[in-house]
């Protein structure tokens, strides 16, 4: 499969985007003024403590406070049984701690007391003495090779314990020693800021995204990194001469006249991912609709209809559906529970068809993602692991018109809303014209199907009703004044 990562900079935000096979998989975006934290060490302060949720409210000196809870902590982690909250922290006490999981709509960044320091081949636990293994590499010999291989590299008297990430498989013993040696003297250089900086202080800050994803993405599959910006292509090919020697190759500094996203069609594809409708090319197509707690993908068949019968035509569109979810997921940042309904099918065996097609197209995403099958309303229920805001949540914001229903009252129901508030100003002040403000497609309304209503109501009240266009005003919007 051939993979490419294009890196698109500008001095507002960098745009990153993972094909394959000639098509965008994945998008990553990284403003100027709102960096990524997930990685970042902080020094923070204890604001308040919860023994009800057992977690922990901290302040780091950003926006929000963040949240902590009693699980992320190591010290409550390393008792047979869990210690309470309480017993380990208190109000106004100091400590080190690590955003896990970015600030998601209204709610602070997840954090966690267990530091943890990726490297490119491995991940350094340096309070912790586990050898760990990858879970993406499944054969058990394999597993066991890495771990004493690993074991024979590191000094007896070693500090800490090791993750072995999927890359260090292809990594030789010289690439796995650098690796070490950068994450011993980084931890160390944590250790010693620590004890130096204030409360409420960035005590490390994780690479920028264009080195995270050569540190994290590049594999063996990757065949180019275009960048168009000449001063971020300079520093991946520092970054990878100390770090990533085997990503100079793959390094290219697009410098065509062409924008290097349109090149590409990433723009077309970006404006898709906005849409909650999603064209298959059979002629059906999935409806996605991301609410606060959930997001659900409705299947339909559309125009499909070319199967030899319905129960195939069904069959066909749920198949193509389940490979374009998977990629929606990604290309979206979609996260947490995801409800997918499928169109009905009276077979077993076609059901465990569309499932397996799912667990294959969602294989190669890099978030953890879990599958647990149809339920007993034919619904699927899939899990995906969400460390960002979605896509949809960094590019856009709640439409003032509608608050986020994506609907708007009718015209005709503004009229009514219109005609009841009339009355109710008519009898509460004693005015000699009331004046209606409202759009035009409102007031044109009144003039024409609802001119009746409004010539009896000025009759009943006995006051002047006049009518004013507003061009500014939305539809659900009106003002009544009094003259």
């Amino acid at each position: 499969m051939s993979e490419e990562i294009l890196i698109n900079v500008t001095p507002q935000e960098t745009r990153i985007a993972m094909m394959e096979n000639g098509v965008v998989q994945e998008l990553q975006i990284e403003r100027s003024s709102s960096l990524g934290l997930v990685g970042n060490v902080y020094r923070g302060v204890v604001c308040r403590v919860l023994p009800g949720m057992q977690s922990a409210f901290i302040e780091m000196g950003l926006q929000r406070a963040a949240f902590l809870h009693a699980g992320d902590i190591f010290e409550c982690g390393q008792s047979e049984t869990q210690l309470p909250i309480q017993s380990v922290l208190h109000e106004g006490q100091s400590l080190m701690v690590q955003v896990i999981k970015e600030p998601i709509g209204t709610k602070g960044a997840r954090l966690t007391t267990q530091i943890s320091i990726a490297g490119r081949f491995l991940v350094y636990l340096p309070q912790q003495e586990h050898i760990g293994v990858s879970q993406r590499i499944e054969d058990e010999a394999e597993r066991e090779l890495l771990k004493a291989r690993l074991l024979g590299l590191l000094p007896a008297q070693r500090v800490g314990g090791y993750i072995i990430r999927t890359m260090s498989e292809a990594a030789t013993d010289e690439e796995l020693l650098a690796d070490i040696d950068y994450l011993t003297k980084t931890w160390a250089h944590i250790q010693a800021k620590s004890t130096t900086v204030p409360d409420r202080t960035l005590i490390f800050q994780d690479l920028n995204l264009p080195m995270r994803v050569l540190r994290d993405v590049l594999c063996e599959d990757t065949e180019m990194v275009r960048v168009d910006s000449s001063e971020t292509y300079q520093k991946l090919v520092d970054f990878a001469n100390l770090y990533a020697i085997t990503a100079l190759d793959k390094l290219v500094h697009y410098q065509g006249e062409r924008p290097l996203f349109d090149l590409y069609n990433i723009e077309q594809e970006i404006e898709k991912a906005m849409s909650r409708k999603v064209e298959l090319k059979s002629g059906g197509y999935l409806i996605f609709d991301q609410t606060e707690a959930l997001t659900t993908v409705d299947v339909n068949t559309g125009s499909f209809v070319t199967g030899k019968n319905l129960s195939d035509t069904i069959f066909k569109t749920n198949l193509e559906a389940a490979q374009s979810i998977a990629r929606q997921l990604r290309l979206r940042n979609l996260g947490g529970i995801i409800i997918i309904d499928f169109i009905d099918m009276d077979e077993d065996s076609q059901r465990e068809v569309v499932l397996d097609e799912l667990q294959k197209a969602v294989a190669r995403d890099r978030a953890r993602t879990g599958i647990n099958g149809f339920t007993p309303l034919g619904l699927v229920e899939m899990t995906r692991k969400r460390t960002r805001e979605s896509l949809a949540h960094v590019l856009c914001e709640t439409c003032t018109t509608c608050k986020g229903r994506g609907e708007q009252k009718t015209a005709q129901t503004v009229c009514y809303e219109i005609l009841r508030e009339l009355l109710r100003e008519a009898r509460q002040f004693n005015a000699r014209e009331l004046r209606v403000l409202a759009a035009a497609k409102v007031i044109d309304m009144l003039l024409d199907e609802e001119s009746q209503s409004l010539a009896n109501l000025s009759d009943f009240i006995g006051k002047q009703i006049s009518l004013q266009i507003e061009p500014h005003y939305s539809q659900e919007s009106f003002d009544i004044i009094l003259m």
